[in-house]
């Protein structure tokens, strides 16, 4: 009897819509049998994945078993050591002929990606795989000279006018399922949650699938683009599309994304045209690790691993903790441990603080985002973070230091944003919310606040902190 089932493995790509290896699956007339492999030996790499995102892929895999559930199929779940092998036994169980996949771009999983294609051809089964998590593919935009670009700017130029693909209309209507007995391992057996109940929390902030994830889309493009790029920096505002763990997760394509924002909005006005920058600062990270597989824990420009950092792990632990006494900082990082998220402004400011205030190696901020954030993405981690260090691509020059007090003053000057997450300076006026130690002491006991008890004083002053962090950079020059 002749092989009739295509293998359609899962990776970050939690959708049905817009899918160009399901969409492949289907039209290959086969039967389509979906598989999730838990790659036990990428996982125990030092970028395997962070606490935040083994909830979120908990929670996205129930989502995903459910849909395919509801469609009458079975999504084949295996923990396994050795990807290949592990398909062509899949493969032999199905009788399947196809297997087919959408591509990764960080260098190990690219090479695992590419030895599992060869091992399934040379074993006679075809093998394809398909561009579908980013816009632009690494390998087909480069420099006039062939060369990866290092700056946003001309790298954006480049890109802007091409016409970004339709997304592709996945023919669901003609999906067959296969009917199979192939066991399937329980998601508990992966032990993806926490042993901490700290992830308990996320349950409350995040609906995790496409379904969500689309919805949320929606809403972000009829409410808030228009106003976009007035918005997007103040964190107590409910301006930014918080589409990050979707997009990173595959439970929303970028196709779909960039489509969509064209479709409602004149692309050429302010907000709109800020919003799809900001897409493609996403596409410029996975361009700068393709290139520089090294940068997660190198700096792109070698001179810095000679910078004088002074690496300190009670330091390390008070900013991770929120106990710097600088109020935009200790909220940003609240609402990374209580969220799983925190909004891009507050980001930059908190890990400035971090490697220049604090003078802390910036690998060690890039590893606590990998294990809180929810939409932990290995090349916009290391973009963001090589960036306030000053070591990476488009970097921020050394002397822009973020001073934390005049970022909070001015785009959080009412303190909503301070007062959602540090309750303890609830009572404190406004005015004096930004540098609390600040305030005269007749205001603070009229508050009841006490400054290194109820609010600990900061762990370095402003000008001092700036100043050390001047002098550190000029003697590395």
């Amino acid at each position: 009897m002749s092989q009739s089932t295509t293998l359609y493995w899962i990776r970050r790509d939690f959708r049905l819509q817009d899918n160009a290896a399901l969409n492949a699956a289907i039209l290959s007339g086969n039967a389509v049998l979906p598989v999730f492999l838990w790659e036990e030996e990428s996982e125990s790499t030092d970028w395997g994945m962070g606490s935040a995102s083994r909830w979120w892929l908990h929670r996205a895999l129930e989502e995903a078993s459910a849909a395919w559930h509801g469609r009458g199929g079975q999504l084949v779940i295996r923990s396994s050591r050795d990807p290949l092998e592990t398909l062509l036994e899949l493969c032999k169980q199905s009788r399947a002929s196809r297997v087919v996949w959408n591509r990764r771009y960080e260098a190990d999983l690219r090479g695992l990606d590419a030895q599992v294609k060869r091992g399934l051809r040379e074993a006679g089964i075809c093998a394809e795989s398909y561009q579908d998590a980013l816009l632009v593919e690494p390998h087909s935009v480069g420099t006039g000279d062939g060369k990866p670009y290092k700056v946003y700017t001309p790298f954006w130029k480049a890109c802007q006018n091409r016409e970004p693909e339709t997304p592709i209309n996945v023919p669901l209507d003609k999906l067959r399922l296969a009917h199979t007995s192939i066991k399937s391992a329980p998601i508990e057996s992966l032990h993806l949650l926490p042993k901490h109940t700290w992830y308990k929390k996320l349950d409350t902030c995040w609906r995790v699938g496409e379904t969500a994830g689309l919805e949320l889309m929606r809403a972000f493009l009829r409410e808030r683009v228009p106003l976009y790029d007035q918005r997007r920096d103040l964190p107590g505002d409910n301006g930014t599309s918080r589409l990050s763990p979707y997009l990173h997760w595959g439970h929303v394509g970028p196709r779909t994304v960039a489509y969509a924002l064209k479709q409602a909005q004149d692309i050429n006005e302010r907000g709109p045209l800020v919003y799809l920058k900001e897409l493609y600062w996403r596409e410029f990270a996975y361009n700068v690790l393709y290139h520089f597989p090294h940068t997660p824990t190198e700096p792109l420009r070698p001179e810095f691993k000679d910078f004088p950092w002074q690496a300190d792990e009670t330091v390390l632990q008070h900013w991770q903790l929120g106990e710097t006494g600088y109020p935009i900082v200790d909220a940003g990082m609240r609402e990374l441990y209580a969220t799983g998220w925190m909004h891009n402004r507050v980001r930059m400011v908190v890990a400035s603080f971090l490697v220049k205030h604090l003078l802390q190696p910036w690998q060690d901020g890039a590893r606590w985002f990998w294990d809180t954030l929810v939409d932990a993405d290995l090349a916009s981690n290391t973009l963001g973070w090589q960036w306030s260090a000053g070591c990476g691509a488009d970097a921020a020059p050394y002397f822009r230091i973020f001073n934390p007090i005049l970022q909070s003053r001015k785009f959080d000057a009412d303190g909503r944003y301070l007062k959602r997450w540090l309750p303890e300076l609830e009572s404190l006026p406004a005015e004096y919310l930004h540098a609390p130690w600040e305030t005269p002491n007749a205001i603070l006991q009229s508050a009841g606040i006490r400054i290194g008890k109820d609010y600990p004083g900061p762990m370095i002053d402003h000008s001092k902190g700036r100043a050390r962090a001047l002098e550190a950079f000029d003697r590395f020059k």
